[in-house]
């Protein structure tokens, strides 16, 4: 089993006006944010820095003069080349010169993207957006059962959107399930970002207990999806959806099969030894450093290589796998041991 961490992160990292007491208080939020919006599509010579007032703004030809907030601040700085840093430590009208003089220049526009009269994020002709509300239609709509879970420490309530992004915390209340009498219940994380701070992504799992920290505890089948901002990036909220369904399904089939199936995989074993185990895990497709590792923790412990076992273990592996995809990759291998069971 893992203890998650995401939701705790973002708990103490958030400050009060990016958090959000409910589902529909957020969607009005990013609905708005939405219907504020316009991207702008400018050759690199219209987009100008210079100073009003006190201030470093841009000049983004025929649409106006755009207010730059930190990330688009920060963006600006990266496409110029210079340090934001020491930009920061200069008087305006020196920055906007220091900009002027190194900003790209050439035939590929720049996308802007602007709410009411502030620059929110400046991108290449690559970048492919995909608005906060779209993503919370799709959650809304394969995840209604779910919600928020009980307040953490500071009122934090897992429903986070700022400036930058959007992170949701939610759970199933009335997805608990006994198994050897613990109780297991369905959740997932999902986040997002219209300005490029981060990946498009979501990770289900099934947890025993969410403290006031928002340390999601003994976290077991958990599956992850995370995708770049390029492309056709909404044909990922078929797969994000799909990912939410399922797991509301297994809920719905674990009511009576769940248990059934744990307890069985409980008793399973794969091997007395070593050797067996590593043999019948190899077999279905899993890497033998993972094997190795798991196979070595159980046996420190004192533990048999029943089936319940191996998967606690080899999650616990998982997680420390530095690519997205293979962790993905490895999750639905570990996944599928239970079927063994079956």
């Amino acid at each position: 089993m893992s203890n998650l961490l995401h939701a705790h992160r973002e708990l103490f990292k958030r400050s009060p006006d990016e958090q959000f007491d409910s589902m529909a208080s957020l969607v009005t939020h990013c609905e708005t944010e939405r219907n504020n919006s316009r991207d702008i599509w400018r050759p690199p010579q219209d987009v100008r820095p210079r100073t009003q007032g006190d201030s470093l703004i841009i000049g983004a030809g025929s649409d106006g003069d755009l207010l730059l907030n930190d990330w688009s601040f920060s963006q600006i700085c990266r496409l110029a080349l210079v340090s934001k840093e020491t930009v920061n430590r200069v008087a305006p009208d020196t920055a906007s010169r220091i900009l002027i003089d190194t900003m790209p220049t050439g035939s590929k526009p720049l996308q802007l993207m602007a709410t009411n009269d502030k620059l929110r994020s400046v991108h290449g002709v690559a970048y492919s957006r995909l608005w906060n509300s779209q993503l919370l239609d799709t959650v809304c709509q394969a995840g209604a059962d779910f919600c928020p879970p009980p307040p953490g420490m500071n009122g934090a309530t897992g429903l986070y959107c700022g400036e930058q992004d959007l992170f949701c915390f939610l759970i199933d209340p009335t997805g608990w399930i006994e198994v050897g009498g613990e109780a297991f219940a369905p959740g997932f994380f999902v986040w997002n970002s219209e300005v490029g701070r981060r990946s498009l992504g979501i990770s289900t799992f099934w947890f025993q207990k969410v403290c006031r920290n928002h340390i999601v505890w003994d976290a077991i089948e958990i599956m992850e999806f995370k995708r770049k901002h390029t492309g056709n990036i909404s044909e990922s909220l078929i797969e994000i959806g799909r990912m939410i369904e399922d797991l509301t399904a297994k809920r719905d089939a674990r009511r009576d099969g769940f248990n059934r199936t744990i307890i069985k995989a409980m008793e399973t074993n794969l091997g007395t030894t070593v050797d067996d185990a590593t043999k019948a895990l190899i077999k279905e497709g899993l890497p033998k450093d993972a094997v190795a590792k798991a196979l070595t923790r159980l046996s420190l412990d004192g533990k048999p290589f029943t089936l319940w076992n191996l998967v606690d273990a080899l999650t616990h592996e998982n997680v420390s796998l530095t690519f997205a995809g293979d962790r993905l990759d490895a999750d639905v291998k570990i996944a599928k041991l239970l079927t063994l069971a079956l």
